[in-house]
């Protein structure tokens, strides 16, 4: 099989973190002469997010899986049983050599279609415990490609390959100073980088600035707030700067950051660990999730990775407490993150699809 026939069909969605892992794998995949595609929602978030990619993008009907009782339920049984025909048709027309899936709602039909084809299926799984979607899709898939050392599956050890999860270059080559630059910080002034997520954290935000003046009494306070969440009237305060998001400078505010404040999705905490960032996480309480966060950050959390603050203990006077404790024992920090095992997982996927296409 020659690198100019080698197709690979990618699928994943419902959020940014089931889709942003994959680019790395695709802008390396065109580079060493495959076709790839990739198989979305009608949506339009996953179509947005690989734009940049340059690749073709098919959309398919699709329903949410949800683990309570809901007449909704039945309404996307239907859905999910048309996207699996139209990914049917989607995979015969593109005929891929593996498929690679990333999980969320969108991609069990791309993945269940694929089996009755069969052509082969990787899946990755970000989180310590698996979401839903990919629960029920590990039965049809060749091998399970994991964050962390510790996740279990059970069932399905022996398609287990820890690889982590790929991290765009930018990240691994952001500049300090080229970040300190961008937001103003001043010489010698510590970095604090509090981001809520993709979307942003109403509470995180908020909790942040009711302490502000002691926070940036201490540090300069860059803050990722989301989409719709600035607030105007902190536009001229000193030592501190706020951005909705931020793209291009992304791994220069990193290298930047002396303490990192975060939600504990688990893309967010594998590239803080293998940037070796202190990091104080407030997962997203069991009120807001399946607890898939809380369970990232107990992890890291007892192997000495992260501190955590729980969501129901967040306040003003809690979080400045244990940013205090930290900056106090910043120099024992290094060492503690020096024990998280760093790969090169984009080179450690994309072998694994290599090989599954040769078989």
């Amino acid at each position: 099989m020659t690198q100019a026939q080698r197709t690979i069909v990618f699928t994943g969605g419902g959020s940014a973190g089931h889709v942003v892992p994959s680019i790395p794998l695709i802008e390396r995949l065109v580079a060493r002469g495959w076709r790839v595609h990739y198989v979305g929602s009608t949506s339009g978030l996953e179509q947005r997010l690989i734009a940049d990619c340059h690749i073709s993008f098919d959309a398919i009907a699709t329903g949410k899986l949800r683990r309570y009782w809901s007449f909704e339920n039945a309404v996307d049984l239907f859905r999910v049983a048309a996207g699996c025909v139209q990914a049917l048709m989607v995979l015969r027309r593109r005929r891929p050599h593996v498929v690679f899936s990333k999980g969320g709602y969108v991609s069990f039909p791309v993945v269940f279609a694929a089996w009755l084809l069969r052509i082969p299926v990787i899946a990755h799984e970000s989180d310590l415990t698996p979401g839903l979607a990919n629960r029920l899709a590990f039965p049809f898939v060749v091998n399970i490609c994991v964050n962390f050392a510790a996740t279990h599956i059970s069932g399905h050890s022996d398609k287990i390959v820890h690889s982590g999860t790929p991290i765009r270059p930018a990240l691994l080559q952001g500049s300090a100073e080229r970040g300190r630059t961008f937001c103003g910080v001043e010489p010698e002034r510590p970095v604090l980088l509090v981001v809520g997520g993709s979307l942003g954290s109403e509470r995180i935000n908020q909790v942040v600035r009711q302490a502000l003046p002691d926070l940036t009494a201490q540090f300069h306070v860059i803050h990722i707030c989301g989409a719709g969440n600035l607030d105007a009237a902190l536009d001229r305060c000193e030592h501190y700067s706020q951005f909705e998001f931020v793209s291009e400078q992304w791994g220069d505010i990193l290298a930047a950051a002396a303490i990192v404040v975060s939600r504990a999705g688990a893309n967010t905490l594998f590239e803080l660990l293998t940037l070796g960032k202190p990091n104080l996480l407030i997962p997203l309480s069991l009120g807001a999730s399946r607890g898939d966060q809380i369970d990232n950050a107990r992890y890291a959390q007892t192997h000495g990775f992260s501190a955590v603050l729980e969501e129901e203990q967040l306040s003003a006077e809690t979080l400045l407490a244990r940013l205090n404790s930290m900056r106090a024992e910043l120099d024992q920090w290094p060492g503690r993150l020096q024990r998280f095992p760093r790969m090169d997982s984009v080179a450690c996927i994309t072998s694994l699809i290599e090989q599954t296409a040769r078989a």
